[in-house]
């Protein structure tokens, strides 16, 4: 196949040869790189997998350009018909992954940018025998349209298919309880006339509200991929079939023989789409969560035009609009306060009832409410950057996405419906060999219940349905799940490891103590060392800064500035040179830093992080620091002990100062003194102590460690999203939402069990049932009539039980 593919890290002719040299090295042929475009044309063998491909150009360096498309899909109904778009889908050229929802009844396809077009996608879904479309920008509407014209279409089905089969269930129903009404009909109507009337109504039940079954399973069949419409086409058909022949041609057929099966036939179709109708009704609710983010967006925002305010359509607004709110209003856009003062209520974002206080300079979110204050903002992100467009993108990517506990499912349900069909011909062999007379009516009864029992759609519910209602609960709860891994992978997790800044505490460290153990007062040590912190980002230098300011002490001109992360910084203030650091790092720059360790353990004792200053070489004095703790963080860490997890803090504060924060919240395990780059070290010690780890950081210096847990969760701050290196993001900065979120993975797991156990329970269980196991020793059969209520009732159970993930306590999970 020919492919031309975009990479990465494609610079000079030297990273030519490298590329060329690299593919030399594999299977491709005739491969011509593109310098300026950044491109390389290659033909790659059919037989080879493409990802095989990419994941060696990765390697070797030239990471490729990827793509994400999504596709609605329309026609699936089970398991199977997942296993046929994803495998028809897979089976392009440039395809990397596809992964089908059922409950969402979406597709998203990882390809080779460029490799493939939204024409193939289509095209590949459509031979494959279902429809394909691309989702429309913004809300999803188009699909909405769709969804609810299904459930109308079923609807008007089932109406249907209920008026014409009642008459049939009373005729023959009633005559086998009724024997008067029994000799009525006969005597009215007579047996070919009965027949007859049954023939017109159960045909029209068929091949009218049933034609669907027959449109979308027989050709199914005929490809060689049988699915859930194959087996009730199936098993209608031949009942309606047979029931032709005995009705028309009798005499072709055994001697008492000639018994028709019209009821059934029409009794399952209607069930079935009962069912149906229960089921999409049922489905529609487990999206709730991606509707109600929707619903939050405004339609028009009030911008200044010159001297004039007008309204606009809110996809109208541009960058760097000054947008006006008035109280009880939607903040319409993302932006930041230029005038005024309010409190937002940002309950949508972070889940967090109270209203937050924002005045100038401050960032608003689009789609919180303005509650009693005017506002006038700056129109920042827009479209698809706003922060709501890349939440509902983050939980709708979590919701399509396959847990690894589907791996087991998908492998079943790949020869699930072939199996059913031969256990159901083995069991019409079984009773026609076997069987009482007359035989061949015990054959057809219990073949048809076998292919009507059997329920691959619980079996392809049982996991996407959970996960939808699980992540939807999270982001209503300001917990936004990247991707379902970290769903399955935070119920195993037996430590969590906190970061201390900004985790823990506030991350706004104040100075608490200054002694000056020089010749310098207090308020010219704090001069000279807030004018050398000025420059500095880090929060420490910020509380220096901010202390000076406190008590009107301006900072000094500086130069020569230097910084070592996690150590400390250097500059000329005034022509003295002023170090500011830990004590290891003034230690190693020759400076006597013996008389401040008692003060230094006095300061640790009480939870303060010492700081020392040094002035031209020479010790002059020492800053405690304090970061407030957050109200919720003992609270957060009783309820993660309470779960049975150990719990450990990661600090690059003194081992004293760690260990006095870690006694009065009572954690488990301090490593402390760590550098930024130590965390990861760190992560890699507490997983060889205690197993699988979750850490909790901030997101933004926390990049390495998040990467190295198994589950990486960053804190936000309402406004946070596209926190690449994490797997969970909590909007809030309360550390409450880290138990929540673990009881959350906890209960949508076993919920997912819950559903998994009950499909393959009931189809091992009720398969044999209805093929007339229980009927040696018990003379007991199912009727192919229970069989439909029995499968419709099992996909209701499965996507009822994940909707009680709406209502169930996350405390303790």
């Amino acid at each position: 196949m020919h492919l031309n593919i975009g990479v990465d890290n494609l610079h000079c002719a030297g990273c030519v040869r490298r590329l060329e040299t690299a593919l030399q090295k594999s299977d491709a042929r005739e491969v011509s790189v593109d310098l300026a475009g950044r491109r390389v044309d290659l033909e790659w063998p059919s037989a080879q997998p493409v990802p095989e491909l990419v994941e060696h150009l990765d390697s070797a360096g030239f990471p490729v350009h990827r793509a994400e498309a999504v596709l609605d899909i329309e026609g699936m109904h089970c398991a199977s018909c997942v296993g046929r778009v994803e495998q028809a889908l897979q089976r392009l050229p440039g395809v990397l992954s596809a992964t089908v929802n059922l409950a969402s009844a979406e597709a998203r396809v990882e390809c080779v940018e460029g490799a493939v077009s939204s024409a193939d996608l289509r095209q590949a879904v459509e031979q494959a025998g279902y429809a394909a479309h691309l989702p429309e920008s913004g809300p999803d509407s188009e699909k909405e349209d769709r969804r609810a014209a299904e459930t109308r279409s079923l609807k008007r089905r089932f109406g249907l298919a209920l008026a014409l089969t009642v008459p049939v269930f009373i005729l023959e129903m009633g005559s086998h309880f009724i024997p008067a009404l029994h000799h009525w009909i006969h005597a009215t109507l007579g047996t070919f006339n009965l027949h007859l009337l049954l023939f017109v109504l159960t045909s029209v039940v068929l091949f009218g509200p049933g034609r669907m079954f027959f449109r979308i399973g027989l050709p199914n069949l005929v490809r060689g991929h049988p699915d859930m419409n194959s087996l009730v086409a199936l098993g209608t058909g031949s009942a309606w079939a047979y029931s032709v022949v005995a009705t028309f041609a009798p005499g072709v057929m055994p001697e008492g023989t000639a018994n028709v099966y019209y009821e059934p036939a029409a009794v399952i179709v209607t069930l079935i789409l009962l069912g149906r109708l229960l089921e999409a009704r049922a489905k529609s609710r487990t999206g709730t969560a991606i509707e109600r983010l929707l619903g939050l967006q405004a339609r028009t925002a009030r911008i200044e035009r010159g001297d004039q305010v007008v309204d606009v359509a809110v996809d109208d607004v541009r960058r760097g609009d000054r947008v006006r709110i008035r109280p009880g209003e939607t903040v319409p856009v993302d932006g930041n306060v230029v005038d005024g003062e309010s409190r937002i209520d940002e309950s949508m974002l972070t889940g967090e009832p109270d209203p937050v206080r924002r005045g100038a300079g401050d960032k608003v979110v689009g789609g919180t409410v303005n509650q009693n204050g005017r506002l006038v903002i700056e129109a920042t992100d827009l479209g698809s950057d706003a922060v709501l467009a890349q939440i509902v993108r983050m939980v709708q990517k979590a919701q399509g996405a396959k847990l690894p506990i589907q791996a087991l499912v998908d492998r079943v349900t790949a020869w699930f419906v072939p199996m059913v069909m031969g256990v159901a011909l083995l069991t019409a062999v079984i009773w026609l060999v076997f069987g009482p007379q007359p035989a061949l009516s015990f054959a057809l009864v219990n073949a048809v219940a076998v292919l009507i029992i059997a329920c691959p759609c619980a079996m392809g519910l049982a996991t996407p349905t959970s996960i939808m209602v699980g992540t939807g609960r999270g982001a209503e709860n300001g917990i936004l799940f990247r991707g379902g891994d970290a769903l399955q992978q935070l119920r195993s997790v037996r430590v969590v490891a906190l970061d201390k800044t900004g985790t823990i505490t506030h991350g706004r460290p104040e100075v608490t103590d200054l002694v000056a153990l020089g010749d310098l007062s207090e308020d010219e040590l704090l001069r000279l060392a807030a004018s050398a912190e000025q420059d500095s980002e880090h929060p420490l230098a910020r509380s220096i800064t901010d202390a000076a300011a406190q008590r009107g002490i301006e900072p000094a001109a500086i130069g020569n500035f230097d910084s070592e992360p996690g150590k400390g910084i250097s500059a000329e203030v005034e022509g003295r040179r002023v170090r500011i650091g830990t004590r290891n790092w003034l230690t190693a720059a020759e400076v006597d830093c013996s008389a401040a360790d008692e003060q230094a353990d006095e300061l640790s004792a009480r939870a303060r992080t010492p700081v020392l200053v040094a002035v031209d070489g020479r010790l002059a004095g020492i800053l405690g620091i304090a970061d407030p703790i957050k109200d919720g963080s003992a609270r957060a860490i009783r309820a993660l002990h309470e779960q049975g997890l150990e719990v450990a803090m990661i600090s690059g504060d003194r081992r004293r100062t760690a260990e006095a924060i870690a006694a009065e919240l009572g954690i488990d395990t301090v490593i402390a003194e760590v550098l930024p780059e130590g965390k990861v070290e760190a992560v890699q010690s507490l997983r060889r102590r205690h197993g699988r780890v979750a850490f909790v950081g901030d997101g933004i210096n926390d990049a390495p460690a998040l990467a190295e847990a198994e589950v990486g969760i960053a804190i936000g701050t309402g406004t946070d999203v596209a926190i690449e290196s994490a797997d969970v993001v909590l909007m809030a900065g309360d550390l409450n939402k880290v138990p929540t979120a673990i009881a959350l993975s906890r209960v949508t797991l076993r919920n997912i069990r819950q559903n998994l156990f009950w499909a393959f329970a009931y189809n091992t269980a009720l398969i044999p049932v209805a093929a007339g196991v229980l009927y040696p020793a018990f003379g007991l059969l199912l009727s192919p009539m229970l069989a439909a209520v029995a499968m419709a009732c099992s996909s209701l159970f499965v996507v009822g039980n994940a909707l009680r993930l709406k209502r169930l306590p996350l405390v303790g999970a």
